[in-house]
């Protein structure tokens, strides 16, 4: 589609219902201006946020991040205003979050590309453009308009999927590449909300019975310390392991559609359960008499009382219901400054050592990280 002036597109969000909040981060700002300077636009831009400096985008995300100006970067503050969207009174059909981070043009000579990168999230799909500029052609009042109408442009497309820039706006060599995911209805109803737990590939209507061996974790990326985990546990439990991904996280914006399908196709063909479960207490309520399999790290935060709002009774109380209300915990200890953390050595509440399994450092140690592996690939890429 032809991207429309701004009066139009407000008109046409408008019309459908739409409410928005957008960010804009390293370029792209204008589109901001362009909207709210249209009487009415109250209606539909909900909020307009400008997180310029990176600790602003590390608060925004719930901390710092691999890259600041990349597809991924600009899905997760799309998913971030999608959710402040919601915050502010949208319903989860009307809900929009698009974002722009763009590298452009600065006082020195930029050393990368100069690049824009822009998404928008809605119930239904998530979308992501990039384009990378011809470098040092523009100035940077001219990189600033094509970032902003780029951003306008997907907004407008966002429930279409076909982004048709003006004629002569892109230089020879530029190419707008755009990915977009559609949301099984699984998906939607877990950001949505109604769901607390879908298989993510299976029936739609699957529950999780008691009983099971889980093995819950962000798994950015699924390595073979994970899969060495869960060997081990499931010679121990005598059970199949399933894993778990929350969607949701406490304190950072949900997983966005791209990177649910991308982190679900490292199981395939093992069980996945997607969930908006971000704390242990609520993996316990839908995975009832499980056992779950975790590291030391994520044993010791159980009984924490950073995690429960820095109250200790709120704390007591979690240990309590965990020890109750599960079958018992597989705990792996791992390697830390070159030295094997084991995790029966750790100080925690009598309640979570009488139910956990302490897994030693003869039955298991592989010495992975996945940071590392994300700062790997990362720099793969960008080589």
């Amino acid at each position: 589609m032809t991207h429309p002036d701004p009066a139009a597109l407000l008109h046409g969000l408008e019309s459908a219902g739409r409410q928005v909040v957008l960010v804009a981060t390293g370029g792209g700002a204008a589109a901001l201006s362009q909207l709210v300077g249209i009487p009415g636009a109250s209606s539909v831009v909900l909020e307009g946020l400008v997180p310029y400096a990176r600790p602003a985008m590390d608060e925004l995300l719930g901390g710092p991040q691999e890259t600041y100006c990349s597809a991924r970067a600009a899905r997760r503050l799309a998913m971030a205003a999608w959710q402040r969207a919601r915050d502010l009174g949208a319903d989860a059909p009307r809900a929009m979050g698009a974002a722009v981070t763009a590298g452009l043009r600065t006082r020195q000579p930029k050393r990368g590309a100069h690049r824009v990168h822009v998404a928008v999230q809605t119930l239904t799909a998530t979308q992501v453009v990039s384009l990378e500029l011809d470098k040092d052609a523009r100035s940077r009042a001219e990189e600033e308009g094509l970032a902003a109408t780029l951003l306008l442009a997907a907004v407008a497309a966002a429930d279409q999927g076909d982004i048709e820039l003006p004629p002569g706006l892109l230089r020879p060599g530029e190419e707008v590449v755009a990915e977009r995911v559609e949301a099984t209805p699984s998906w939607q109803a877990l950001l949505a909300g109604p769901q607390a737990a879908a298989l993510a590939a299976g029936p739609v209507d699957a529950v999780p019975e008691p009983g099971g061996l889980v093995f819950p974790g962000s798994f950015d990326p699924l390595h073979e310390g994970h899969l060495l985990m869960a060997r081990v546990a499931e010679e121990i439990a005598e059970r199949p392991v399933a894993y778990e991904l929350s969607i949701t996280n406490v304190d950072k914006p949900a997983l966005d559609y791209a990177e649910i399908r991308d982190r679900a196709a490292q199981f395939a063909p093992r069980a996945l359960w997607l969930t908006r479960a971000a704390t242990f207490l609520e993996k316990i309520a839908i995975f009832p008499e499980s056992t779950f399999v975790m590291g030391a790290d994520t044993f010791v935060r159980l009984a924490d009382p950073r995690y429960y709002q820095g109250s200790r009774e709120a704390a007591r109380d979690a240990v309590r219901t965990i020890a109750r209300r599960t079958r018992g915990l597989i705990v792996f200890g791992r390697v830390r400054d070159g030295v094997f953390l084991d995790a029966a050595q750790l100080d925690v509440p009598k309640e979570l050592r009488e139910v956990a399994y302490f897994v030693s450092e003869r039955e298991f140690r592989l010495d992975i990280s996945s940071t590392a592996l994300r700062r790997d690939a990362l720099a793969a890429v960008e080589a």
